[in-house]
């Protein structure tokens, strides 16, 4: 079986957005910079090998439950900090098929972000 650094590329570290992997028991097992710059506070690097239930509420870990018992995905807007982001969350599965943990992107976007119908 790989490891997740070697499923992962190199590049994925330095994307220009966050991202956060958690397997099947809602274990963060993977952390790009991003991601480790936006839960610095929480301890960035350090939450590797936490469960992700621990920094959630009752409602968040409802959508957590369902993302891993069902697949699929759950996107949403916020704004923290003064900054949009778009969050995508989704189910990941493994060689089998099954649901095998979740990922999260979050991504800034800029207050005049163009939108096209095409």
């Amino acid at each position: 079986m790989k490891t997740l650094q070697e499923i992962v590329p190199d590049w994925a570290m330095h994307m220009g957005c966050a991202v956060t992997v958690a397997d099947a028991d809602c274990n963060i097992i993977y952390m790009n910079e991003r991601s480790r710059q936006t839960f610095a506070a929480r301890g960035g690097a350090a939450l590797i090998g936490h469960n992700l239930m621990e920094y959630h509420n009752e409602r968040s870990k409802a959508i957590i439950r369902r993302l891993l018992d069902e697949g699929g995905t759950n996107a949403y807007t916020i704004e923290k900090e003064g900054l949009r982001k778009i969050i995508f969350q989704t189910a990941w599965r493994d060689d089998s098929g099954r649901v095998a943990g979740l990922v999260e992107l979050s991504m800034v976007i800029p207050e005049d972000m163009p939108h096209y119908i095409r």
